[in-house]
């Protein structure tokens, strides 16, 4: 197939359109469809696509995204670097709500999820450092250009769809993390196993339940920190797409060199 975009934005929650004036386009998968239609447009003079993580209807709860489509189908529209959006729980103090984070390691605590597209033969994809490297200082540069200090961290993913408890959230933030999130794995190793540039961006839209305070999150807080700054995050993503490489030659897009 032509390329149609050769960047790609995944949206999370409260995040359902990004591109103006964008066509949909339908692409079939061996997994099944994706989570929308994808929509294509051009934003700065490049090709850009976008598709909503949980669907335009929110009808996904992260354990149930079709995570193997959605990336799949972006792979094969010919995007080779994504933009992952999404919102995220602070689990230290100064992280709270309207920060943002631009991850740069992940701890996995989900369980049951597909997370590989290798069912058969022993392949063995290097994850080391599951963000893209260039990807992460595009958005920083880009983030400080618009007043915003987006610091690293190590996002600890869970399984979902409850919040965290007390403990486990003192128990994340011990281990080294920053942020937790329910949707940013398998979609990081998926994205390497494809050898595509994946750039996770995190918005801090509460402090976690163990960190401080006397109530729990709640899910209308969730979407109405995300949804106060989404404008910011939309400046934010649309001057990064002109911004990425037209050519990366990374790590990311070497992953799979000498495998098989």
């Amino acid at each position: 197939m032509t390329s149609l975009a050769d960047v790609a934005v995944i949206g999370g929650s409260g995040l359902y359109a990004l591109l103006d004036d964008a066509e949909e386009h339908v692409v079939d998968t061996p997994y099944g469809p994706p989570s929308d239609p994808i929509t294509l447009a051009t934003v700065h003079g490049r090709r850009t696509a976008f598709l909503p993580r949980h669907g335009r209807d929110h009808r996904f709860p992260p354990h149930r995204i079709p995570y193997r489509a959605n990336l799949w189908a972006l792979r094969e529209i010919g995007v080779r670097q994504i933009l992952a959006p999404c919102a995220v729980g602070g689990l230290r103090p100064e992280l709270g709500p309207g920060t943002f984070v631009v991850p740069d390691q992940l701890i996995d605590r989900t369980s049951g999820r597909v997370q590989t597209y290798y069912d058969e033969g022993a392949v063995h994809v290097n994850f080391a450092d599951p963000y893209c490297l260039v990807g992460r200082e595009v958005v920083k540069k880009v983030a400080a250009e618009h007043g915003i200090e987006a610091g690293d961290g190590t996002m600890v993913v869970v399984e979902g769809p409850r919040f965290s408890t007390r403990a486990e959230s003192r128990w994340y933030a011990s281990m080294g993390g920053a942020v937790v999130n329910m949707t940013g794995h398998p979609e990081a190793v998926l994205a390497r196993e494809l050898a595509l540039c994946y750039t996770s961006i995190a918005l801090v839209t509460d402090l976690d339940a163990g960190v401080e305070g006397d109530h729990g999150v709640t899910q209308e807080e969730v979407f109405r920190v995300f949804g106060e700054n989404t404008g910011r995050l939309r400046k934010v993503l649309l001057d990064v797409i002109p911004q990425l490489p037209e050519l990366p030659d990374d790590p990311c897009q070497h992953a799979l060199e000498g495998l098989r």
